[in-house]
């Protein structure tokens, strides 16, 4: 088998050598000679079957015979590429540059040496001359400003690209590379603002436009963006910002729901704007609660957002309220989307509870956090209130003396660590330990 693909692949290089043969023998009439096309045909011959230092030791008779053949110096580039000999390589490939400069293959190999040897800065003055023979090697140049830092000629190049050719995903990459340093983004605020006066229906330009608003928080100039955007092109998901507004406004309860669930599932909206949505619509869903539901289909949305845990943030807002159903489930949805439990968050759930009367579920909520805290004395503190309410005084006496030697500077704790231990023991009938604690408790408040 070896056998036979070796004979397909000369008679596949003897079709080929008589066109590279006389591409050779068209630069350069001495080498019309037998001996040049004995040695030129031999050199196509191992170059194919890959014994490259012979088809150099070929080419080189051909040299001698025809030292200013740009065919032959090509072929030489090729050879000594391959064998990762890069400085003959770029040497030969240049040598057929010079020879003949209007042949864009012999510029193509002092690149491809120019990226094997991740010499970029040479591959720009390369590049550049490509780009004469074909501007699609301006994609190439981009690339090697970006290998090079030179971010000022990349930026300038992408943007003509993108509005000439239009945009690619590496591109964009590069351009969020380039903009994530602030000394860049004043200049792109003016590329774009321009952009959005020549071409008013381009969304990408409004978007990218917001991106750099938001990233320095200027959130006035993010609105006024958003209303250009939502008057040229309405249907836009960020016109959806701005129309969700207006709706607060005139109270079109349906319109704003389908606004909020449009922004909050957009993949282009910048959380920082959805956290803004969400807080108004909070506001708006506690004036009208016929469209509870709906928030809890909003929150769902923040699944995903390792920034914010948006559904304890609603908890907080119903228990300062002291909407204490509406916390709990909001806390215990936040405990859902947590892969670990918060401590935060799980004091507020037993407050919560308590201000509930919940008091079998402070007391198992507490026992299973103390399995997982055993040095929060809170935890302590709450498994005991629960036993002493469920009248499971001898439990809670244990608990909350397994717990007040965590107790750190913290006298409200303390103080009620010590009211809860003489209720239960109240609840024993040791009236003289009672006495203590109470007396104790009060002591406290005192200081």
């Amino acid at each position: 088998m070896k056998k036979k693909s070796l004979l397909y692949l000369v008679l596949l290089v003897i079709s080929n050598a008589s066109a590279l043969l006389a591409q050779a023998q068209a630069v350069n009439t001495e080498s019309g000679s037998t001996k040049f096309q004995d040695y030129f045909y031999e050199s196509l011959k191992q170059k194919g079957i890959e014994n490259y230092d012979k088809a150099i030791v070929s080419l080189k008779q051909c040299l001698k015979i025809a030292p200013e053949n740009a065919t032959v110096h090509f072929e030489l580039g090729k050879n000594y590429l391959a064998l990762k000999q890069y400085r003959d390589a770029y040497f030969s490939f240049e040598q057929a540059a010079k020879i003949d400069p209007t042949n864009k293959w012999f510029f193509v190999g002092m690149y491809d040496v120019d990226y094997a040897t991740k010499d970029f800065r040479n591959g720009i003055i390369t590049v550049n001359k490509l780009i004469t023979f074909d501007p699609k090697f301006k994609e190439d140049l981009t690339s090697l400003y970006m290998n090079t830092g030179q971010f000022d000629n990349a930026l300038a190049l992408i943007n003509e690209l993108n509005e000439t050719v239009g945009t690619t995903d590496r591109r964009n990459g590069y351009k969020m590379q380039i903009l994530s340093q602030p000394k860049y983004q004043s200049g792109e605020i003016e590329n774009l603002e321009a952009l959005i006066a020549k071409y008013p229906k381009e969304e990408a330009n409004y978007t990218a436009l917001i991106y750099l608003y938001s990233k320095v928080d200027d959130i006035a100039k993010v609105e006024a963006t958003v209303k250009k955007l939502e008057k040229e092109i309405p249907e836009s998901e960020w016109a959806q910002v701005s129309l969700f507004k207006m709706y607060l406004d005139q109270d079109n309860g349906p319109k704003v729901i389908k606004a909020v669930h449009t922004v909050l599932a957009s993949m282009q909206i910048d959380n920082k704007i959805k956290h803004r949505i969400m807080n108004e619509f909070l506001l708006y869903v506690d004036k009208n609660p016929q469209y509870s539901a709906e928030l809890d289909k909003a929150i769902n949305y923040f699944d995903y957002d390792k920034e914010v845990n948006v559904a304890f943030e609603i908890a907080k807002f119903y228990h300062n309220k002291k909407e204490w159903v509406k916390a709990i489930a909001m806390y215990e949805k936040a405990n859902s989307k947590s892969e670990v439990a918060q401590v935060d968050v799980n004091i507020l759930l037993l407050q919560a509870y308590t201000e509930n009367k919940e008091f079998k579920k402070v007391m198992e909520t507490a026992e299973e956090l103390l399995s997982l805290f055993p040095s929060q004395p809170q935890f302590y503190y709450y498994a005991g209130l629960g036993y002493n309410q469920l009248t499971q005084f001898k439990k809670a006496k244990d608990v909350l003396e397994s717990g007040i030697d965590f107790l750190i500077d913290n006298k409200p704790l303390e103080v009620n660590f010590n009211i809860q231990l003489g209720e239960a023991y109240n609840g024993l009938g040791d009236v003289k330990k009672k006495e203590f604690y109470f007396n104790k408790a009060n002591e406290l408040l005192k200081k």
